[in-house]
């Protein structure tokens, strides 16, 4: 059995296909998505519908455009310009693929590899954040579901500490888990900065280099940050290369490290 971890996809649905075409998978392998696999690209619906349809053959963990879909559902944000949701809340089987996002979890662990969609907080081992990530797993399945979107934008607070409580605790693990990029040595997250590593301002660091990092030495996959694109590393494997903005779709292969790339959008 092979395992393929796939890039942010943002509705592109053609170089998705196009994508797993080349893959010639067989009966037994499986597909991975790092979230957003909706929003911005055209055709969102019809994404989610593909992939939900795979079912046990794919795992995919939230992204933040996910979390967006599932917090404008519930009224707790509207939606912004250039955002192609619309058409997945107006959809005949919008309650069900909703109801399919909510079962959706925020981390994968598997064959020591642990995929995410942002990234991982420095004062989070691969333990704690699987048993946090559980925690808001549980609210998205649960009756709190609305009252938790009705305050999960946000900022604040800007870091972890153990002594969290209720839905600052909560919008902390989700902005870890599907919004950082970069953040202070201590594990202050800033979330003005998406742009290129050579550009982070000074004093903050890409998550996955700050000293003393509790899940250091493990292999963490994941997507988000478009402007770093492909990066291969024995402890961080990053795969949005901007498919949505005209860079390629990426899989990667979780046995040998093989990339797999298509066109992405044209621009």
């Amino acid at each position: 059995m092979s395992v393929y971890v796939i890039g942010d996809v943002q509705g592109c649905l053609e170089p998705l296909e196009s994508l797993i075409s080349r893959l010639s998978l067989k009966s037994e392998d499986q597909l991975w998505f790092v979230g957003d696999i909706i929003n911005r690209g055209p055709h969102s619906l019809d994404t989610l519908r593909f992939i939900r349809s795979l079912g046990s053959a794919s795992t995919m963990v939230l992204g933040n455009h996910e979390l967006h879909l599932l917090c404008v559902a519930a009224g707790g944000a509207q939606m912004k310009e250039g955002d192609t949701l619309r058409e997945i809340l107006d959809a005949s089987d919008s309650a069900e693929l909703l109801q399919w996002l909510r079962q959706r979890p925020l981390i994968h662990h598997q064959q020591g590899v642990t995929m995410v969609h942002a990234g991982l907080l420095p004062q989070w081992s691969i333990a704690q954040a699987q048993d946090l990530a559980q925690e808001v797993e549980a609210v998205l399945q649960g009756p709190d579901s609305d009252r938790f979107f009705l305050s999960m934008y946000g900022n604040t607070p800007t870091r972890w500490h153990d002594g969290l409580e209720g839905v600052e605790r909560w919008r902390v693990i989700v902005n870890g888990f599907t919004r950082l990029r970069i953040c202070s040595p201590e594990g202050e997250m800033d979330f003005t900065y998406k742009g290129k590593l050579e550009g982070i301002p000074l004093g903050k660091l890409p998550w996955f280099d700050v000293p003393l990092r509790r899940s250091a030495g493990q292999c963490v996959v994941c997507g988000h940050w478009s402007a770093l694109g492909l990066s291969q590393r024995a402890d961080v494997v990053a795969l949005d290369t901007g498919c949505l903005w005209g860079g390629p779709l990426t899989a990667w292969r979780l046995e040998d490290g093989q990339v797999f790339q298509v066109p992405g959008m044209k621009r």
